[in-house]
């Protein structure tokens, strides 16, 4: 049986989906060793590395586990958002004061006050969130301060049972703490 003309298609749109539908699996892990007992299960289970992300107490040395990135583990995304908004709104509102106030401003100096106050919002914004934990992993704080290990596993949504299926089966010590369908594609 030979592919015919849209199986091309149908594997692109697939391998699309693969890379951007994804779910974000959180668990809750009691101990290092079963960190790194259940990352080695998924990456047997063809889940990749950049799809795993361990976080744990400042003080805990994840000891080669996949980290999770400033970007997961920060608010920085939005934060920059805001800061994209209100210095745009910002600028903008400047500008407008300006060329109303009798100033030569014309339309192109507003929208370049709105477009700089945008740049210096995201810049400043994004300083101050760098520092402030993700708000999304809030509700882990309390069992991180107690030593446990949060384990972030992002699977495509075609996947989702399985993978929860195989943490629950091999690692019961593993506590399911939910899923986000909403995760950013590149962090």
């Amino acid at each position: 049986m030979g592919l015919g003309p849209r199986s091309g298609y149908c594997l692109e749109k697939h391998a699309t989906e693969e890379r951007t539908m994804r779910r974000r699996l959180y668990f809750l892990l009691p101990d290092l060793r079963t960190a790194h007992r259940l990352e080695e299960a998924l990456l047997l289970a063809r889940v990749g590395e950049p799809h795993i992300h361990f976080l744990a107490r400042e003080d805990v040395d994840l000891g080669g586990l996949h980290v999770a990135s400033l970007l997961q583990r920060s608010d920085l995304l939005h934060g920059m958002g805001i800061g994209l908004v209100a210095g745009g709104a910002t600028g903008a509102f400047a500008g407008t004061l300006a060329a109303a106030g009798g100033s030569s401003l014309a339309l192109g100096g507003v929208l370049l006050l709105a477009v700089l106050g945008a740049l210096l919002g995201v810049w400043i914004a994004g300083m101050i969130a760098v520092s402030i934990p993700n708000s999304r992993l809030r509700r882990f704080h309390r069992a991180l301060s107690r030593g446990q290990i949060l384990l972030m596993v992002d699977v495509p949504r075609r996947r989702v049972r399985e993978i929860r299926e195989l943490i629950r089966s091999h690692y019961p010590q593993a506590e399911e703490r939910g899923q986000e369908s909403h995760i950013p594609v590149f962090p």
